[in-house]
């Protein structure tokens, strides 16, 4: 693909009475913003008598004008190239994801690794086996960074290394500690991704091959990302039985590697955690006071998303997607795994008994299993007449480990409390794939706004920008981002904040939000008057690389 022209300079142009929430917290003041070359280029407070004028203007008419928001565990990596339009970030006011999320993601990667990805997160971005929509033609995360740049994006992006990719390329599916030899390829890959921009490294401690990596080894990487200023985001090892005493564990990790630590969508689910969310509050908060550099996301919503597949205990999962397939396929085998599912609570399923009824099928990767979405394991194992998990077997034999799921797990109060705290940051953990994918994919922001800032008022509006916007740009380091400051790109976003709404629902989870009519990237309009432009001025956002 040829390199596409640098996005030009960001038109001037005059917002005139907007509603500043900067992103600093304080309150909001009236003012006239001025944008040139990309950039913040004044900015005239109601009141001050500074005039400002431009070739162009926007009447904000009172909109709120905010730094454009940070989505902080996204899982758009393939959908970015796929659809450069990216409607269902570009209409939440997204101006910048980070993806490489949850241990496992397309780079670094030879041939055979980039196999077995595409195929374990099909259900997560699609490219699977046969799908074409997507050239590959990367295999270190700077290629992908660079293919990033080469297509032109609609917001801006932002990578970390995963872990459990890189392992995968190390080692293998193997569950076993790595020799000299393989800890130190994989030290040479980490280090290899943060020289080439990664901001840092992510681990999903409940997926194959991630989850078998013990405290050591995870330690020494670590120590690699420190090295190059970058952060480590752990989808930790259970957020259901042991839930507390894994977020110790990544605190103590993360304290002893000296790294900074991002805890990626940080809840507590299933009934045993049910109002636990203090306990995980005083966890961070003694952490904190001893001097850990600690931060986390979340979504607002109580239901998870994930694959089938995932549930799995990770004993089927040894050796990849064809080795799991051939566990399943056997009956004496497929027995162990539904007495580990179902009586002991398998390490997949956060050491929880499963419980059918809270796992929805969102999506499916072939069309003739289409009837499975919407409803739950529990119900269309009823309508069939067999038990629950023989239906879920042969989901996962027919749709080859394709199936995502909304796991129904989650708690309001413990939502509620997580997201007061003032590490806070919002992430959507978003699938786009999927007949039915969970709302939050196209509504986490509104969404905040809206229910929790307007109608709730669990945040106020400057707190809550404060969450998406500043907070999530310090923890990237941007000096640049994530202010209303002059100087500041020209990353911005104009909502009402007496209609700012997600329009997504779980029946209807592809519906815009309403309520933000202007988002701009680089200065340049991405969503003008509610309608997508077609501009692509968005760009990877890259690490130093520097020790």
């Amino acid at each position: 693909m040829p390199a596409a022209p640098a996005p030009s300079p960001g038109p001037e142009l005059l917002v005139r009475d907007a509603l500043v929430v900067d992103g600093s917290g304080e309150e909001p003041y009236r003012a006239d913003v001025l944008l040139r070359g990309g950039r913040i280029a004044g900015i005239g407070r109601e009141g001050d008598g500074r005039r400002l004028s431009a070739a162009r203007a926007l009447d904000a008419d009172g909109l709120a004008l905010a730094p454009g928001f940070i989505d902080m565990h996204a899982h758009s990596d393939l959908a970015v190239l796929r659809d450069p339009a990216h409607t269902a970030k570009v209409a939440q006011g997204v101006t910048l994801e980070v993806l490489g999320q949850d241990g496992i993601s397309y780079a670094p990667a030879d041939e055979r690794t980039l196999a077995e990805v595409r195929r374990t997160i099909a259900g997560w971005n699609g490219g699977g086996p046969g799908d074409d929509s997507v050239d590959f033609d990367w295999r270190t995360v700077g290629e992908y960074l660079d293919r990033l740049d080469r297509q032109g994006l609609a917001v801006n992006a932002a990578y970390l290394v995963p872990q459990g990719t890189v392992r995968m390329h190390a080692m293998g599916w193997e569950d076993r500690p790595p020799t000299a030899a393989e800890l130190d390829r994989m030290r040479q890959l980490v280090a290899q991704g943060m020289r080439e921009g990664a901001v840092g490294m992510s681990s999903g401690l409940t997926y194959t091959p991630g989850m078998y990596a013990k405290d050591a080894e995870l330690t020494e990487l670590c120590r690699v990302v420190a090295e190059y200023g970058g952060y480590y985001c752990p989808h930790h090892r259970s957020y259901g039985a042991g839930a507390l005493e894994a977020y110790e564990e990544m605190v103590a990790l993360a304290r002893e590697a000296d790294c900074p630590l991002h805890l990626a969508h940080a809840t507590m689910n299933f009934g045993v955690n049910k109002g636990r969310a203090a306990e995980l509050i005083s966890l961070l908060d003694g952490a904190l006071a001893a001097g850990a550099d600690i931060s986390l996301d979340t979504y607002p919503y109580t239901p998870g998303s994930t694959t089938l597949a995932a549930v799995l205990p990770s004993w089927a999962s040894e050796g990849g997607p064809e080795a799991t397939l051939a566990r399943l396929a056997d009956a004496e085998t497929a027995e162990r795994i539904r007495h580990d599912l179902e009586v002991v609570g398998s390490d997949g399923c956060h050491g929880v008994p499963m419980e059918w009824g809270t796992i929805e099928i969102s999506g499916v990767t072939s069309p003739g299993l289409a009837d499975a979405v919407g409803r739950t394991v529990a119900e269309s194992a009823a309508a069939r007449g067999v038990a629950p998990w023989a239906y879920a077997r042969e989901l996962l034999l027919a749709d080859r480990l394709g199936p995502t799921i909304l796991q129904h797990v989650g708690h309001e109060e413990n939502v509620r409390a997580i997201m007061r705290h003032p590490v806070h940051t919002g992430g959507s953990d978003g699938i786009l794939q999927g007949a039915k994918p969970h709302p939050r994919a196209y509504g986490t922001f509104p969404q905040y706004l809206g229910k929790y800032v307007r109608e709730v008022g669990i945040l106020s509006l400057a707190e809550c920008v404060q969450h998406l916007t500043s907070r999530p740009a310090a923890r990237l380091r941007l000096p640049d981002r994530g202010l209303v400051r002059e100087g500041y790109r020209a990353d911005l976003v104009l909502f009402d904040p007496a209609t700012v709404a997600a329009g997504s629902t779980f029946e209807s989870p592809r519906t815009l939000p309403v309520g933000i009519p202007h988002v701009l990237v680089d200065g340049h309009f991405v969503l003008r008057d509610g309608t997508r432009t077609e501009a692509t001025p968005g760009r990877s956002v890259r690490g130093t690389g520097r020790r």
